[in-house]
């Protein structure tokens, strides 16, 4: 029997999932901006939720799994990708805090890898990328797994879907076959989020020049409508009520129908197309992205375990359950999350960022 807490760092909130023996005993949601002020909420939760075999941690861009014992200042860069004298965002500064705090504390705390870590994903999709997918992203990929497999009944090694997930700061989508992840599109590589803008012109990033991390939380469909008044419900509601609005979905819903259609070119024949996110439960949204998506086959809501948080945190207490040994091995053995290594800037072919490299340990 194991005791497990998994946490996921949401734009919008964070997220915590216990399981014990593999039945849920936590579920809590805080918002991001309360963390960011008061990070030591987080050890106030998990210190009371009892005795913990093992927590996975909130762990940004992700790491090979890393205990929270070898975390330095390289792995400190390597979690949340910021340069220094640009530690404006509050979450971000609160993030660095609180795994000191749980360092301190002497927490049993691993972080896990993002998409760009895994051995699973060839070498040619990842040149010159590094966000295939965070580590959130990848533990809700890892609840498509379960979900997928008790509800077909099938083995772990058995699912093959292409998730899409809409979150509330950005989107992703990721390709599995066989149990594993092949391929993703990560938040900042992907179509425009309700937050972030995405994709970005590489001749809108020249003319920026240099541009604070700030940047990369601004310019989705929110930004778009100039109503700083919108939330993904009022744009679900009113998406017809202005040109602006018009614009904003048009994007947003759009972007998710490319950036699935471009899955398709690695996972030809998924069994199903799995939706999940923040945004996936905001009505008008789920329903015009299933139209537009079920041209191309069957499509489900992740259903996942636990009522009251988002799917990441439900991905991440499975990670954290098979990490120590309970019920949920088989399933991190058959991601082969255990075999994850290297950095997220291994596969940059760009001699701009030699210096960084070298600074920071990386290739």
């Amino acid at each position: 029997m194991v005791r497990v807490v998994g946490i996921d760092p949401g734009t919008k909130s964070f997220d915590f999932c216990g399981l014990d023996d593999g039945k849920v005993f936590l579920e809590k949601t805080i918002p991001s901006t309360e963390i960011a002020d008061n990070p030591h909420v987080v050890i106030d939760i998990l210190k009371s939720a009892g005795k913990l075999d093992l927590i996975v941690g909130p762990s940004g861009y992700g790491l090979p799994l890393t205990h929270i014992s070898k975390i330095g200042d390289k792995e400190h860069f390597q979690l949340i990708l910021v340069k220094p004298g640009d530690l404006k965002i509050g979450v971000l500064v609160g993030l660095r805090k609180l795994v000191k705090m749980m360092a301190d504390e002497g927490m049993n705390v691993y972080f896990i890898p993002g998409v760009i870590h895994l051995g699973t994903v060839p070498e040619h999709r990842k040149v010159n990328k590094i966000d295939l997918g965070t580590a959130d992203k990848l533990c809700c990929a890892t609840l498509g797994i379960y979900d997928q497999s008790k509800r077909l009944k099938i083995g772990y090694d058995q699912t093959s879907f292409i998730m899409v997930e809409i979150g509330f700061g950005y989107n992703a989508v990721m390709g599995v076959e066989h149990g594993k992840i092949v391929d993703g599109i990560g938040g900042t590589v992907a179509g425009p989020a309700f937050l972030s803008q995405g994709k970005m012109d590489g001749e809108l990033a020249y003319l920026l020049d240099s541009f604070s991390k700030g940047l990369l939380f601004e310019g989705g469909a929110s930004t778009i409508t100039g109503d700083p008044t919108v939330t993904p419900e009022k744009l679900g509601k009113q998406h017809n009520d202005s040109e602006q609005y018009k614009v904003a979905w048009n994007a947003l819903i759009e972007g998710v129908e490319r950036d699935f259609a471009a899955m398709k070119v690695v996972v030809r024949e998924p069994r199903e197309i799995l939706i999940s996110g923040r945004l996936s439960r905001v009505p008008e949204i789920y329903k015009e992205v299933t139209k537009r998506l079920s041209k191309y086959g069957e499509i489900r809501e992740v259903q996942g375990f636990a009522k009251n948080v988002k799917e990441a945190a439900q991905g991440a207490a499975l990670i954290a359950d098979g990490l120590a040994g309970g019920q949920y091995k088989k399933l991190v053995d058959t991601m082969e999350l255990r075999k994850a290594s290297g950095t997220v800037l291994d596969h940059i072919h760009l001699s701009a960022l030699d210096e960084m490299k070298r600074k920071y340990g990386m290739k």
